[in-house]
């Protein structure tokens, strides 16, 4: 069984990076007819049992309010159902507005051991810049569009890695914060956006055309834990391995000054 989800998570790498390069020719030209595109993701059928995960290393950094579980941030459904950290962006674009993703999305740190922020959106070709704010090791781990073993060993200091191959990235820490996980999509173009805590999101300066219309979700159930050294006491802990991210797709068409809409609603099914 295991064998079997490594292969279905390898073949989904592969074709988010197929996807990606069909997408590296992307060009930036002027726009003066363009529409947009928003909407919301909301929840629908029973909530999963929450992921959450015990904190048993530097508690008072990484849980000075003595929670002593942390939430793994995979599923975030607020009051009204919508489903934050959702990523929703459109299929098949060649060209249309320049690179335009805030700030925030590009810039990773590493908070009271989360990271921040959850999902990260980075241009292709661009670098990420990376810090943490905790005065202890963190050990950022990549593997997919990017692969890289970066240790944090002293707060405040920033590392910047090239991105150059689209696609998507997972997040994990090697110094033995075994919770913290992220994910980074590397984007070919920039019509991609990330729904908000109401489950909100937005596409703007669309140039007019059909599109298929793509909302990805990250897996939020814990399948099983896989055992890990932890670098610095070299002891063996458990970290999770979450079920395979879902997608869900749609078709859209664009008119000038159009304000088009497209919601979606996800399950456990």
């Amino acid at each position: 069984m295991f064998q079997a989800v490594r292969f279905a998570a390898s073949l989904l790498l592969l074709m988010v990076a197929s996807a990606a390069r069909a997408q590296s020719s992307y060009q930036v030209v002027p726009l003066t007819r363009t529409g947009t595109i928003s909407g919301t993701v909301t929840w629908s059928g029973p909530m999963p049992r929450p992921a959450a995960f015990v904190i048993n290393k530097d508690n008072a950094v990484c849980d000075p309010e003595v929670h002593k579980v942390r939430d793994l941030e995979r599923l975030i459904v607020g009051p009204q159902g919508g489903v934050a950290n959702t990523v929703v962006f459109l299929k098949n674009v060649s060209s249309g507005k320049a690179m335009d993703i805030p700030e925030p999305r590009r810039f990773l740190n590493q908070k009271r051991c989360r990271y921040e922020p959850h999902i990260l959106l980075v241009p292709q070709s661009t670098a990420l810049q990376m810090t943490s704010s905790d005065p202890v090791l963190h050990t950022v781990h990549m593997d997919g569009a990017a692969s890289y073993n970066l240790p944090f060993p002293f707060p405040n200091q920033i590392i910047s890695r090239s991105m150059p191959s689209a696609g998507l990235i997972n997040l994990k820490c090697n110094g033995g914060h075994v919770w913290m996980n992220a994910e980074i999509f590397v984007i070919p173009h920039p019509y991609y956006a990330v729904s908000d805590e109401n489950g909100k999101y937005e596409l703007t300066d669309v140039p007019p055309g059909d599109y298929e219309i793509v909302a990805w979700h990250e897996g939020w159930n814990v399948l099983r834990r896989e055992s890990v050294i932890d670098v610095l006491s070299q002891q063996r802990v458990p970290r999770p391995i979450f079920s395979e991210p879902k997608t869900w797709g749609k078709q859209v068409s664009v008119s000038e000054k159009d304000k088009a809409t497209v919601n979606f609603v996800i399950s456990e099914k």
